[in-house]
């Protein structure tokens, strides 16, 4: 039984580019995690995904481009406000400006520079770099 589906989703895709593979199939599949892949995809971190219907649900067929070094969901999801979002950059990622943090808002799911520049908090869900 899966408990995290994020940290599941996520593992999935390094383990698989550990590997080399050029694509790898998430399930199960939810919204939030297509909204992350899709995050992933603009900044470049992973290719195009399709949903793929199964018998128990939606699957996620996902193509890997090689650029993720470590991706993880963050536990637990830690309440933050926008100038609290430094602080949690320097405890996950490892250089300034090097990585995404994924945080869940008000306004939607959006990365640390959007939450930023938009002037809004959220709770943490995930980094990537």
């Amino acid at each position: 039984m899966l408990n995290d589906p994020i940290a599941n989703a996520l593992s999935l895709i390094v383990n698989a580019e550990k590997i080399g593979r050029a694509n790898c199939i998430i399930r199960p599949s939810s919204n939030m995690i297509k909204k992350i892949l899709d995050i992933l995809n603009k900044k470049g971190y992973v290719g195009s995904f399709e949903t793929l219907e199964a018998q128990g649900g939606e699957n996620i067929l996902l193509n890997l481009l090689g650029k993720v070094n470590k991706a993880n969901a963050i536990k637990p999801n830690y309440a933050l406000g926008y100038r609290d979002v430094e602080k949690f950059e320097k405890r996950y990622l490892p250089a300034s400006g090097f990585g995404i943090l994924i945080l869940s808002t008000p306004k939607g799911i959006m990365t640390n520079e959007e939450a930023r520049e938009k002037k809004i908090g959220g709770k943490l869900l995930a980094y990537c770099y």
